[in-house]
């Protein structure tokens, strides 16, 4: 996409089998002024969009390991050579199991410590503002997102997790109750450019006022979410 106006951003979102919040996120970019394109699974071609969503759900039923067969869909080899190439890639909740099992992003995702499904408001730190989908948050703010997910511990080895936290690819991190156990309360991550990111918790479902969660501020309660579409419009405004 030339450097215009937002309206003119296309954004992919990817529909695997069990899929289920697809329509949520195309509706989060269209409120934020993006025009959302809807993507199938099974085809190799991203169509011509500008950055991809990949939404959360159960794809393919998170047979083996959550995100492990859809990892092997042809769209995500679009998708992998696309994000390598420097296109934005969101993945949320099953999205960013899929990220992981596609080595686009670091480490892994397995079961909640306390191993049951947790459904909640949760509060987020955000810790880096540079990457293509957190560029309109300040560093440290603190948002209010849904939280869904039985397999939503994220995990790796210590020298990654230095290597993450040293690079500032530490995105989001857990404030007041960490609900799966990830390790040092990691909520999501981004590879080294910041095109790429992943996180467990839900901002589509976070896009309205009055239809969200109550936000620490008053005014955009409900909101907080909305951040993510309109952070990677601007990037691609700008790129």
């Amino acid at each position: 996409m030339s450097a215009g106006t937002l309206g003119s951003a296309r954004i992919g979102v990817i529909t695997f089998p069990g899929t289920l919040d697809d329509r949520d996120a195309a509706r989060a970019i269209r409120l934020a002024g993006g025009e959302p394109v809807a993507l199938w699974h099974a085809d190799g071609d991203l169509s011509g969009v500008d950055a991809v969503v990949l939404p959360g759900g159960f794809s393919y039923g998170d047979y083996l390991r959550a995100g492990a067969i859809a990892r092997f869909a042809p769209a995500m080899s679009a998708v992998v050579d696309a994000a390598r190439g420097g296109m934005p890639v969101l993945g949320i909740c099953n999205g960013f199991q899929i990220l992981t099992e596609a080595h686009l992003l670091p480490g892994s995702m397995i079961k909640n410590d306390h191993l049951h499904f947790v459904c909640r408001e949760q509060v987020l730190s955000v810790e880096n503002t540079e990457t293509a989908w957190t560029n309109q948050y300040t560093p440290g703010q603190r948002i209010t997102i849904p939280l869904k997910n039985q397999d939503g511990q994220f995990v790796a080895d210590e020298r990654t997790l230095d290597e993450l936290e040293g690079e500032g690819r530490v995105v989001f991190r857990y404030q007041g109750w960490n609900p799966n156990g990830s390790r040092r309360d990691i909520a999501g991550i981004s590879n080294a450019a910041g095109n790429v990111v992943g996180l467990m918790p839900h901002p589509e479902h976070a896009v309205e006022a009055g239809f969200g969660p109550d936000a620490e501020d008053g005014p955009r309660a409900g909101t907080d979410g909305l951040g993510f579409f309109t952070s990677v419009l601007a990037s691609l405004v700008h790129a």
